[in-house]
Order: structure tokens, then C-alpha cells, then sequence
């Protein structure tokens, strides 16, 4: 059910793989996507599980990605329907944020001490709007000051080729992503496009990359296409006893 899960003080964090759910092939089996061709029921018990797992009591905060650099402030009640963004944070225990990625770059952050916590999707053009700096200035805006950020698994350097126009454009506004792919054509490492960005803004950061693309435990449009299910980045922070 998950490939990394971890506590920091009162802070819990994890990113699923793809084990422990109920979806048939080709999206076997825990699927966590928002929308998808899988069924319905499937994706509706996978959350279920994994919820029930992580934070039974929590309400559930997640967003309708679009690729952008917006982000929000989740309250208790949530919200009555995903918004569009790609950002999210949390100032309030018993709320348990979730951003999805097949591919892209989920970032968990918290400053355990302050009580605040957050998430991002960063892809590629998240990377470009500055989606993960935007949510480390909404944290600090809300009192964040020692941040730690978790980069969960996405596609590597070396599998995700792209074209060299491209690559120029984005490597202009972050030279850290220019990459090579194993073939020795153009590629971006969005991974460390995020690092990059979390340490010119002050964050530590415990790199947990993994490429979804190589990894059959994992989740990977650029390997399967429209079968490609979504995993999950949850981070949450518990009431203080």
C-alpha cells in the first residue's frame, strides 16, 4: 500500500504504490486517481482503504490538478468540490491533504513545530508557474519557518524525453532540470527542478525520488498511457496530545 510512510513529530506522512486495492487490470490494483476509466466503485474503495489506514477520522482534502501554481488553504470541512489547484495546506489537525501523480512530482511538506503542513504536484509546467515555492510562501505567510519537504517518486532524467526546444525553455527558468535521456536525446529531470527550487528557498529537503517509469510497483503514464492509474502523497498533522 505504500511506498514510503513516515511520522516527524506530529506530523504523518506517506506515498502510496500501486498494492492492496481492488481495481482489475489495467489499472491493477490501487488506483487513487480522481478521474479515470476504471471503475468507479474500485476507485471509491481504494480510497476508502487507504484512508481508513492512514487517518480513519480525517477529513480528506484534495484537489482537481490543473498544472498551475495555485494554491489553498484546506480547513476542516474541506471543500464541496476538488478546486482547481495544485497546491494545498493545512494549519488544522484531523485534516489529511492528498495530491495524486503517475509520473509527475509529489511534494510533501510540514514544519512539525509550527503545526503546518502542505502538498504539491509539480509537473512540468508546474515547475515552470512555481508551484512547490508558492506553497513553501503560503506555509510561511501562515508561520512556517523550518520547513522539511519530502519528493516522492516521478519520472527520472533519464526516461523522460522531450523535445530540445523545450528543454531549452524550461532549463532557461531552471537550469537544475535539464537532463540527458539513457538514449542520449534531450530530457528534463523535474525532481531535481523541484529540489532546486526547495533549496534556493530555504527547505530541507529528504529526496525519496524512485522512477515510476522503471518501477512496475508504481504508477507511470509515459510507460502506460490512459492505463496508468495514480498514487498519492497524504500528509496529515495530529492533534497534540
Amino acid at each position: 500500500m505504500y511506498f514510503h510512510r513516515a511520522t516527524l513529530g506530529p506530523v504523518d506522512l506517506a506515498f502510496t504504490d500501486r498494492f492492496g486495492g481492488v481495481s482489475a487490470v489495467p489499472y491493477d490494483e490501487l488506483n487513487l486517481a480522481l478521474e479515470s476509466g476504471d471503475a468507479p466503485e474500485a476507485l471509491a474503495e481504494n480510497h476508502r482503504r487507504v484512508l481508513a489506514d492512514f487517518a480513519p477520522d480525517d477529513a480528506v482534502v484534495d484537489l482537481h490538478q490543473v498544472h498551475g501554481a495555485t494554491v489553498v488553504l484546506a480547513g476542516g470541512a474541506g471543500f464541496s468540490e476538488p478546486p482547481d489547484a495544485d497546491g494545498l495546506v493545512a494549519v488544522e489537525p484531523g485534516v489529511t491533504l492528498m495530491v495524486r501523480a503517475a509520473d509527475c512530482v509529489p511534494v510533501l511538506l510540514a514544519d512539525a513545530e509550527a503545526g503546518i503542513v502542505g502538498a504539491a504536484h509539480s509537473g512540468r509546467p508546474g515547475l515552470v508557474a512555481g508551484v512547490v515555492p508558492a506553497t513553501v510562501a503560503r506555509m510561511r505567510e501562515l508561520g512556517a519557518a523550518r520547513i522539511t519537504a519530502w519528493i516522492g517518486p516521478h519520472v527520472c532524467g533519464a526516461c523522460y524525453e522531450v523535445p530540445a526546444t523545450m528543454q531549452a525553455e524550461v532549463g532557461a527558468l531552471v537550469p537544475a532540470a535539464v537532463a540527458t535521456t539513457s538514449w542520449g536525446t534531450p530530457s528534463l529531470d523535474i525532481g531535481a527542478g523541484v529540489r532546486a527550487q526547495l533549496e534556493a528557498a530555504g527547505v530541507a529537503v529528504q529526496d525519496l525520488s524512485r522512477c515510476t517509469r522503471e518501477s512496475a510497483d508504481l504508477y507511470s503514464y509515459r510507460r502506460d498511457g490512459d492505463g496508468a492509474g495514480r498514487l498519492a502523497g497524504l500528509i496529515r498533522l495530529r492533534a497534540r496530545g
